[in-house]
């Protein structure tokens, strides 16, 4: 397969630049948190198979190497060219490709909607209402703005005074450049209550904020100002699932995360997460993952996918 370059004029520098630092700042495989809150970087050394995954609200740049996302019937591509966009929190299935030449190595950056909103009322008055329906996630071009943003931020964060200093300032920007890009009325959406999309997120917050609350479907309707049919139409068109299916996939995910993190038995991990069944939180769990939550956790460390306790897939 080939890779072809990061930026659309053809500018190598930019993309061998980025390549060297994520390479120095995440040198083993797995997830690795930078030193500024909200950034992280992605290194995984083998091809990793279709596997479920869940992403809070950010972008994500690859700068060698491929993803392929899946979300119900639609397929994306996030690779050198395109990075992918996240404007809420969504479970969904990838596949993780190296390049010929070296590992899979991406950065991810989280979306500050408090940052996000005071940057889009600056620029209300130039932007108006979304002119098609808004994409929970969606790949796109990566522009030569955008780009060297990232690269400034990865230059950055080499130095811990620079990443203090300048580190913020450069995240602001990097929120201004995706409001301003072709994904940027998908965020506005996600913020507002006008448009059903606004909506929706709002009830995603309510589920996250509260995991292992009860979140019927007259609940989240009633939070999002809808009546239960619509809001059920509604949110399936958002994130691809149905709310129940929703809350399930991020308590599987999250009590992954806890007992990969942590070390916390099965048991602890599927009540911390709501689940009043430890045996039904396992059979869900292994028919999500194909394994029992004990091989899972193992096939994890096994396979390199955990740096500082942290899986690499899970963001």
């Amino acid at each position: 397969m080939s890779f072809e370059p990061l930026i659309p004029d053809g500018d190598l520098r930019v993309q061998r630049r980025m390549i060297a630092l994520i390479d120095r700042l995440a040198p083993h495989d797995g997830s690795t948190d930078a030193a500024l809150e909200g950034v992280r970087f992605m290194r995984v050394s083998t091809t990793v198979p279709r596997c479920p995954v869940l992403y809070e609200p950010s972008i994500v740049i690859v700068c060698q190497g491929r993803k392929v996302g899946y979300v119900g019937e639609r397929t994306f591509v996030y690779d050198e060219r395109q990075y992918l966009v996240l404007s809420v929190p969504l479970p969904f299935e990838c596949e993780t490709y190296t390049a010929p030449h070296g590992p899979f190595l991406a950065i991810s950056v989280r979306i500050d909607l408090g940052v996000i909103a005071e940057l889009a009322m600056l620029l209300e008055e130039t932007h108006g209402a979304a002119a098609s329906e808004p994409d929970s996630i969606c790949s796109t071009p990566l522009g030569a703005p955008l780009a060297d943003a990232v690269l400034r931020l990865l230059e950055t964060l080499q130095s811990p005074h620079d990443t203090r200093v300048l580190g913020p300032s450069i995240m602001r920007e990097i929120g201004y450049r995706v409001l301003t890009g072709e994904q940027g009325d998908a965020i506005r959406a996600a913020l507002g209550q006008r448009h059903h999309f606004g909506r929706i997120a709002k009830a995603l917050r309510r589920i996250h904020l509260n995991l292992g609350g009860e979140h019927s479907i007259d609940a989240l309707a009633a939070e999002a100002g809808m009546s239960a049919a619509v809001f059920h139409t509604h949110f399936r068109s958002v994130t691809g699932t149905s709310p129940m299916q929703y809350v399930k996939a991020t308590r599987l995910h999250n009590a992954r995360l806890v007992m990969v993190q942590e070390g916390v038995s099965a048991g602890a991990a599927a009540a911390r997460v709501g689940y009043a069944s430890a045996s039904q939180f396992s059979r869900e769990f292994k028919r999500m993952f194909g394994r029992s939550p004990g091989d899972e956790v193992r096939w994890v460390q096994a396979n390199g996918l955990v740096v500082n306790g942290e899986p690499a897939e899970i963001n």
